[in-house]
């Protein structure tokens, strides 16, 4: 059969579609970053505690990109995208609570590549309290 018949375009268009698929999820998912924070895999969605929000520094659960930054993605990439002192001890989203308190680090003595203590509490770029769930579908 010729290289140029439709079963062999259609194998070939998708597999530029599934390489084009790989990139773009590499390239949203920033798995490294989840990495530098304690329980970065783990944070919980304000409006769904079943649910992770995965891209943790950026205002959409799922998707990142520089435009979409949280002030706790602000705060994190200033500090060098990694866990100092100072964001630790900071309140990004201003909700009364540190992001070691939020994220399962009070005493700040996380490292990367170690275990957290605690498990999260809660978000440290989103304040639960006023973040708007009601017309949210999740899930």
């Amino acid at each position: 059969m010729p290289l140029h018949c439709c079963p062999c375009r259609r194998i070939k268009m998708l597999l530029r579609l599934s390489l084009v698929l790989c990139v773009v999820a590499v390239v949203v998912a920033k798995p490294p970053y989840q990495d530098q924070i304690p329980n970065g895999k783990l944070v919980p969605h304000p409006c769904n505690s079943d649910l992770v929000w995965n891209a943790v520094g950026h205002t959409n659960a799922d998707l990142g990109g520089a435009q979409s930054l949280n002030q706790f993605g602000r705060d994190f990439r200033a500090e060098g995208h990694a866990w100092t002192q100072a964001l630790c001890q900071k309140d990004s989203d201003n909700d009364g609570f540190t992001n070691g308190q939020e994220l399962g680090d009070p005493q700040c003595t996380w490292r990367a590549g170690t275990v957290p203590v605690w498990p999260p509490t809660g978000h440290p770029g989103i304040d639960e309290s006023s973040y708007p769930c009601a017309h949210m579908a999740i899930g």
